[in-house]
């Protein structure tokens, strides 16, 4: 006998299906794209747009972000001038302190005393 794992799945299929219609065929199709086909360009031209802005926001933000860089290497050239200021208000001080002690060390002199 012929059990039920005999007999193949697929057989008898093939004669079950109805004869295609190619011009229905080629009708659903047509009428499935004109369905779905304005969506999908409207689609299209919404991702092309915001890929335009996102490119246009992409260059202002590096734009922006060089004028940060700008700002930092100024602020790091005032940095610089307030120490060297800084450095010159000590040296100016060291020169004046150094004036003080040559007077004094002058005086000590014309007084007789050696140093």
């Amino acid at each position: 006998g012929v059990g039920p794992s005999d007999v193949s799945p697929d057989e008898g299929v093939v004669e079950d299906l109805p004869l295609i219609d190619e011009k229905a065929v080629e009708q659903l199709t047509e009428g499935l794209i004109s369905h779905y086909l304005p969506d999908l360009q409207r689609s299209k031209s919404a991702l092309q747009e915001l890929t335009q802005n996102q490119v246009v926001l992409l260059e202002t933000l590096e734009q922006e972000i060089s004028k940060f860089k700008e700002c930092n290497s100024i602020l790091d050239i005032n940095a610089l001038f307030s120490e060297a200021k800084h450095y010159h208000n000590k040296l100016v001080n060291i020169r004046n302190e150094m004036m003080m002690l040559h007077e004094k060390t002058s005086k000590l002199k014309v007084s007789g005393i050696n140093i």
